[in-house]
């Protein structure tokens, strides 16, 4: 793994952590290559069930590095990039949201703009820091919006509102961000790592069973069109889940009266 990617491991929680303070963190290839096979990685170790995305040093990420993109960093092959028409910024919501069923936290800790607002977006729940700074900021450099955020935006605010933060090239701080529904808890600068960590362990409390048959459905409910199509999911994952080792636990600790105890098996 890149140094431009810390990962670190609190029992069932995996922090991953963008490392390029001195651009506060913006992505070059190396970094957005380095976080989506972090991701990955995290997808297939049972020992993970939740995982937190963040930046260091006071800032989330500040969007694509316009002074270059460094040394070319895709796993794929030479074919293979010549065919992709998606690149690694639009496999940011791709690995997160469909390819991860495991719950992603974005720790948004500071400055989130552009590709950098789009990949706090596309994690599943989001805290955000008082003194954060949210932007779309393509008006500015005459762009147009990407890394999912013509999907992840509207979804979270509503069209006019989505359309208006980024034809207006809005900056919003964490409170805003919170009302806007970018985020669901804003948090004090000094205490942000403590409680992003106390969240997500918070998490671990339940069976990863059910989170990623949760993810599973939320992230599908998105994509379908087809509503019996969706309910019969829905049904087929609820019966997946009470099969589980960790379901029969939770209903004999509900009626024990007593904390369940789960193995996420």
């Amino acid at each position: 793994m890149s140094d431009v990617i810390e990962i670190s491991n609190n029992k069932h929680v995996r922090t991953i952590r963008l490392n390029r303070p001195a651009k506060k963190n913006a992505i070059n290839d190396a970094l957005a290559w380095g976080l989506i096979a972090a991701v990955q990685d995290a997808a297939l170790d049972d020992n993970v069930w939740v995982i937190a995305i963040t930046g260091q040093e006071g800032a989330f990420c500040s969007g694509l590095d316009l002074s270059g993109a460094g040394t070319p960093a895709s796993p794929l092959s030479s074919q293979s990039q010549q065919l992709d028409d998606i690149g690694w910024v639009g496999r940011f919501l791709l690995c997160i949201r469909r390819d991860c069923d495991k719950p992603i936290v974005g720790g948004i800790n500071g400055v989130a703009v552009g590709a950098g607002l789009g990949l706090a977006m596309a994690t599943d729940v989001r805290l955000v820091s008082k003194g954060a700074r949210l932007m779309a900021g393509y008006t500015r450099i005459g762009g147009s919006p990407d890394a999912g955020l013509t999907i992840t935006l509207p979804q979270i605010m509503g069209y006019e509102k989505a359309m208006r933060f980024m034809m207006q090239n809005t900056s919003v701080n964490g409170e805003e961000a919170v009302v806007l529904g970018m985020a669901g808890e804003v948090v004090d600068d000094d205490d942000f790592e403590a409680r992003l960590e106390e969240y997500c362990q918070d998490l671990c409390q339940w069976s990863p069973i059910t989170f990623r048959l949760l993810k599973r459905g939320m992230t599908k409910s998105l994509e379908s069109t087809d509503l019996e199509q969706q309910l019969r999911y829905e049904l087929s994952n609820i019966r997946m889940a009470f099969t589980s080792e960790d379901a029969k636990e939770a209903r004999m600790a509900f009626f024990e009266k007593r904390a369940p105890e789960f193995k996420g098996k």
